[in-house]
């Protein structure tokens, strides 16, 4: 059993290895286009569905709460997290549980991160068309099973895309990913290695 769990392992760091580099120039671009829309004094939002829930919410806390360093939080709000307020959206419009919220709190400028391991979900597509409708910009962590999602980004939009990989080994790289956004975005405000 020892072996079987050195395997995952490996499996872990193999599939992080095989999309590194390419994900790295659109890692960047992504800490880019935050740290930008938070120095014009926009708000970040983040949501996904699933497993992919608490990538959003980890997202929203490394932003609002900190990071790896000590600093002021950043305006970061999580759409998946108050269970209330979705419950009561999805008992009438259950694929509206992001993007309702969106049209009540997002503005102009505002960045949605979402994150999907392929499910398509029409929540996430209500919550990208949403954002469009309201000239934000989306960062999109997803797979190459999200065709859905992707036909709807822009060119103003970044999409970190953990292609070839089954959801668990997805999961992780955007895990690792959305860590290596949060780094870069509070090395440009803060300064510093992090």
């Amino acid at each position: 059993m020892e072996s079987r769990v050195i395997d995952f392992f490996h499996q872990s760091i193999e599939a992080k290895m095989s999309c590194g580099e390419r994900v790295a120039p659109a890692i960047v671009a992504a800490s880019r286009l935050v740290t930008e829309r938070l120095l014009q004094e926009n708000k970040v939002f983040s949501c996904g569905n699933g497993v992919c829930g608490p990538l959003a919410a980890i997202f929203t806390q490394c932003l609002s709460l900190r990071h790896r360093i000590e600093r002021p939080g950043l305006p970061a709000l999580n759409l998946s997290a108050e269970a209330s307020t979705l419950s009561a959206i999805a008992e009438q419009h259950s694929s509206e549980i992001f993007s309702r919220q969106l049209r009540t709190l997002g503005v102009p400028g505002d960045v949605l991160v979402i994150f999907s391991t392929g499910s398509n979900a029409s929540s996430l597509v209500q919550a990208i068309q949403t954002a469009h409708d309201r000239d934000m910009f989306v960062v999109s962590f997803t797979t190459d099973g999200d065709q859905d999602l992707a036909a709807l980004l822009t060119n103003n939009d970044i999409t970190i895309s953990a292609n070839n990989a089954e959801p668990h080994r997805a999961t992780e790289i955007h895990l690792l990913g959305l860590f290596s956004v949060c780094e870069l975005i509070d090395q440009q405000l803060f300064g510093g290695a992090g």
